[in-house]
């Protein structure tokens, strides 16, 4: 392997070390004991990352390949030592369910093998809800905003885990980027924080919401969930903030700069916005028949599309219950995810403007073929680089879905229960239907196919390419 790569792992492995402080703080106030779980992982992780960092790399320039490389092995390498807490405690039955638990929390899946979250200590279940703020804005960004790089070696990095087809920079320099990034994601973060204790939540329950909502998360400190403070206050800021977190953080940034026209043109944002309303208005006629006023319809409906389509995972009522129409508009939502360049999953919103319009060009073709087809996005046409890899990711998509509903099926569960968890771990959503839905959880499934959930959380979360380009040899190469 590259030295170069094996220094960045040393350097990820070291903040992670340091991004555990906080939940060790949290252990020691409580008294839990669960302190020692902590200190018993960061000091071996501290001597792992310092000893990769002390590696110098010959060659100081890094490639796009080396870029996608450092991405997934960082990936894997901090769910490895993450999930030690948790393994420590004795909620889970091995080591398999505790690395998918914590996969979980650093994809901002939101998936549990847990029935009862409130059981674990204070500090491991911080630690489990804090895994979905680091990982919504993305681990490497963060490294990238603390640890000086290379301007090229940052861009390899952003491009590798940023959600999206196109990933951009705000700023010419990436560590100024990511640091206005995190201003960003940390500033709604303690908004929404304020907000819910204005509401009544206590400090803790209000950190751990807001982390889940801010990484698109969806982990709930309780078995009773968002559902569990009775609160419609609480339901509707979270399902604003949830929106919130799953536009393209660009927006944000052109607003701060005063391009407020710019921000208010996004053809994207105005897609994902309509087919929120569109859906919460299809779902709230479907189920007005079956829930006693309008008013706590169009809530349950609101906040289980918001939460849904930005692949946060939070449940309020059992959608497992709602009419056959209600669920496939969910799973629909599933697959089509929040805006490229948010904290969410899916296929993202872009992509999917991307293929109906080269779809619909398509048609254009075949009727006319001496025209000229093109497709534009933003008000700017999609070059064929961009055009294909769009197609290529949809495909692939697609194959991983079918290929890991097959091998699930080991497990000898139905369809249902399979496709659905399938969907909610590759698009980084938490709750599936049928025996994976918003009152079950994922505790069903054998060790080996909590492996097999947690590559293919890890898959979707990266968008597909960084984890296959380990199985290539010519990724280990010079």
């Amino acid at each position: 392997m590259n030295k170069g790569v094996l220094n960045i792992l040393g350097k990820i492995a070291l903040t992670e070390v340091a991004l555990m402080f906080p939940s060790l703080l949290v252990a020691l106030i409580y008294g839990d004991g669960d302190w020692i779980y902590f200190v018993g992982t960061m000091v071996p992780a501290a001597l792992l990352g310092f000893g990769l960092s002390r590696i110098r790399p010959a060659e100081t320039r890094m490639t796009s390949r080396d870029g996608y490389c450092i991405v997934a092995y960082g990936w894997i390498l901090i769910s490895l030592i993450g999930a030690v807490p948790l393994y420590c405690t004795d909620q889970f039955t091995s080591y398999f369910q505790a690395f998918f638990e914590i996969v979980s929390g650093f994809t901002t899946t939101g998936a549990s093998v847990l029935a009862k979250p409130e059981l674990l200590p204070h500090g491991v279940l911080f630690w489990r809800s804090f895994t979905h703020w680091i990982g919504g804005m993305g681990v490497l960004v963060f490294v990238l905003m603390i640890i000086p790089m290379k301007n090229d070696t940052s861009m390899h990095l952003v491009r590798a885990e940023v959600p999206g087809p196109i990933a951009g920079k705000l700023v010419p320099r990436m560590k100024r980027t990511s640091m206005i990034l995190y201003g960003i994601y940390t500033v709604m973060t303690a908004v929404l924080v304020i907000l819910l204790l204005a509401g009544g939540v206590k400090l803790y329950d209000s950190l751990c919401l807001a982390f889940g909502a801010a990484g698109t998360g969806g982990f709930a400190v309780s078995s009773a969930g968002v559902a569990g403070y009775g609160s419609a206050y609480v339901e509707v800021l979270l399902g604003v903030f949830m929106i919130l977190f799953g536009i393209n953080f660009n927006i944000y940034y052109l607003i701060l700069v005063g391009r407020i026209k710019d921000a208010l043109s996004s053809e994207e944002v105005r897609c994902f916005l309509g087919i929120i309303a569109v859906a919460t208005a299809a779902i709230t006629l479907n189920l007005f028949q079956s829930v006693a006023t309008l008013g706590e319809t169009l809530r349950a409906a609101f906040f289980q599309v918001s939460s849904i389509i930005t692949t946060t995972g939070f449940a309020t009522v059992d959608f497992n219950l709602w009419p056959e129409f209600s669920k496939h508009t969910l799973v629909l939502l599933m697959v089509i995810g929040a805006c490229a360049g948010s904290t969410g999953g899916g296929l993202k919103v872009s992509r999917v403007i991307i293929l109906v319009k080269s779809f619909l060009a398509e048609i254009r073709y075949i009727v006319s073929p001496k025209s000229v087809q093109t497709v534009r996005l933003e008000h700017k046409y999609v070059d064929k680089v961009t055009l294909n890899s769009t197609r290529t990711y949809a495909a692939a998509y697609m194959m991983l879905v079918c290929l890991s509903t097959l091998l699930l099926s080991l497990d000898g569960y139905n369809l249902i229960t399979n496709l659905t968890a399938v969907l909610s771990c590759i698009n980084n959503i938490g709750p599936g239907l049928d025996l994976v839905g918003p009152m079950a959880n994922f505790g069903i499934y054998s060790d080996w196919a909590m492996v097999l959930l947690s590559l293919v959380m890890l898959i979707g979360r990266l968008e597909i390419f960084p984890i296959f380009l380990l199985f290539s040899r010519s990724a280990h190469g010079k």
